[in-house]
């Protein structure tokens, strides 16, 4: 069994900082791509940022140069450093992983942790 475990989320003032970690634990083999996507109320569950095996990372848009993706290989874990914060960055965030379960597996599957809400509010 593989577990996305999401830690980090709460409550923030505008301008302040917040750093989200999600370990993977479980039997499996490797880690490939991992990335955080965010949920606000009544929207669509969108990407915010992923990252490589090789630490490439991308991100979108309404984030860039306010949040850094990372990953420790060493720790399977991914986290997101977020920094002057907005009310629009209220959202529950999802962390997700390709994992390859076994040593030989022809493809990956595709875990999602439990959300952490991360709420910007004065």
């Amino acid at each position: 069994q593989v577990q996305l475990v999401e830690s980090g989320g709460g409550l923030v003032q505008p301008g302040g900082s917040l750093r989200l970690s999600c370990a993977a634990s479980g039997s499996f083999f490797s880690l490939g791509a991992m990335g955080w996507y965010r949920q606000a109320p009544g929207k669509e569950r969108e990407l915010v940022a992923t990252i490589d095996s090789n630490r490439n990372t991308n991100s979108v848009d309404s984030v860039k140069g306010r949040f850094t993706i990372s990953r420790d290989n060493a720790k399977n874990t991914v986290y997101l450093q977020m920094k002057s914060l907005k009310p629009e960055d209220t959202a529950v965030y999802y962390c997700n992983a390709e994992v390859q379960r076994t040593y030989g597996s022809r493809s990956s599957s595709d875990y999602w942790g439990q959300g952490t809400q991360v709420t910007v509010s004065s």
